[in-house]
């Protein structure tokens, strides 16, 4: 396991997920509702940004690992699991909507896992339908943490669509990946 910068990197996204979660449990005299919101939205826009910084430090530095390239898409399904369970709590989105995105995420791992085996990983490489995905989780998700208006816009209204329409997008990229794997696999 090399301990590099971006390896580093991304283990503080790792640590920073329980932090989220925790935020919503500190006892309302140390943080009222609004500043859980906000603090919570705070670190999960810091960890989403160490997401780019630990690729773009991994390229630029020249220390791409094989383990980094594991623990990226691990990190990174973590912090998006953690963050939409507590808004399941919270009541800002839709178990079902939840599900569909984490079943998604369990589901694509193990299909990866398995064309790995069969030496058939580039077949599910991530595809550009799965960069929009993620990009819309990343966007949907700190506007319902904060869930307060924010100049004039309000956030939970638009979190909310946006999560939807990540969740479809999650649905259509799950899809796209079973039709180019399942070919392969009956071989």
């Amino acid at each position: 396991m090399p301990l590099n910068l971006p390896n580093l990197v991304t283990l503080l996204r790792i640590v920073l997920i329980p932090l989220i979660v925790g935020i919503f449990y500190l006892p309302d005299a140390w943080l009222s509702f609004e500043e859980k919101n906000l603090a919570a939205t705070g670190v999960f826009i810091f960890a989403a940004i160490t997401d780019w910084l630990d690729g773009y430090l991994a390229r630029a530095l020249n220390q791409m690992s094989a383990f980094g390239a594991f623990l990226d898409p691990v990190a990174d399904k973590l912090m998006i699991a953690g963050a939409l369970i507590v808004l399941v709590q919270l009541d800002r989105v839709e178990s079902v909507v939840a599900l569909i995105i984490i079943g998604r995420e369990i589901a694509i791992s193990a299909l990866r896992e398995w064309m790995a085996q069969l030496g058939q990983s580039k077949s599910v490489a991530v595809a550009f339908i799965g960069k929009v995905k993620t990009v819309g989780q990343m966007i949907a998700i700190p506007l319902l943490l904060f869930h307060d208006d924010l100049m004039m816009i309000n956030t939970q209204w638009l979190g909310t669509i946006l999560i939807n329409v990540a969740a479809v997008l999650t649905v259509i990229s799950m899809l796209y990946y079973l039709r180019r794997a399942l070919p392969l696999a009956r071989g």
